[in-house]
């Protein structure tokens, strides 16, 4: 069994904006503070860990009040994904829809949104029947921590053991590529997401790729 697991952001989908909406609209609702956001760096991190970047910044102690933007924020997401600015990248349905017909391949999320973040963005485009589960920012607020919880899963839903270095990591930031390198993963990285490709090399992935369109590079790739 092959695991192969994919970000969200940028990667799968652009959502328009609508995580950033949503945690700045959580944030005047239990602040007052308007565009609470503005100029933290998102790419690839956890969403926990972005959370608590915007209240220390704004001086409010992440104890007793992370649980409360969290809620908040997942209620405003409901709603500002709804928007028609998102889109899905190009290729993405096709090869999904290729790889869930290989009995030897299972697909999963490697992902820094919440759990239920991530089913949000990705229902619009009717992509969650494809990932049974994976590993999500509401499972550990370091992304290096993920991709063992993530085949731990797939173990317990396959009932099989996963070898790590049969792994594969999709994403379009450094961080994805980090989180997979020290376990001796594969990782692939998309220039699909604010990272140029020349970046995505210089971070280390093992293959780098314009989009996910090309499917006779993709597979040549998997071997």
């Amino acid at each position: 069994m092959r695991l192969i697991l994919f970000d969200i952001d940028g990667t799968l989908i652009d959502s328009g904006g609508a995580g950033t909406r949503s945690l700045d609209l959580a944030f005047k609702e239990l602040f007052s503070i308007e565009n609470a956001f503005h100029g933290i760096s998102m790419a690839g991190k956890t969403d926990t860990q972005i959370i608590k970047e915007g209240l220390m910044k704004h001086g409010f102690s992440p104890d007793g009040n992370l649980n409360a933007v969290i809620y908040t924020y997942l209620k405003y997401l409901q709603n500002e994904i709804n928007n028609n600015r998102k889109y899905i990248n190009p290729g993405i349905y096709e090869l999904l829809e290729k790889l869930s017909l290989a009995k030897d391949i299972g697909l999963g999320l490697l992902t820094g949104n919440l759990e239920q973040g991530a089913r949000i963005k990705l229902e619009p485009f009717h992509l969650n029947k494809y990932f049974p589960t994976g590993a999500f920012g509401s499972d550990d607020e370091d992304r290096n921590r993920l991709l063992p919880i993530a085949i731990k899963r797939f173990e317990e839903l396959y009932q099989e053991k996963i070898a790590i270095n049969e792994c594969i990591v999709i994403g379009d930031t450094p961080r994805d590529v980090h989180c997979a390198k020290p376990y001796g993963a594969t990782c692939i990285g998309v220039a699909t997401g604010p990272y140029a490709l020349e970046a995505l090399i210089e971070a280390g992935a093992h293959y780098v790729v314009k989009d996910l369109s090309d499917y006779d590079n993709f597979f040549q790739i998997l071997g």
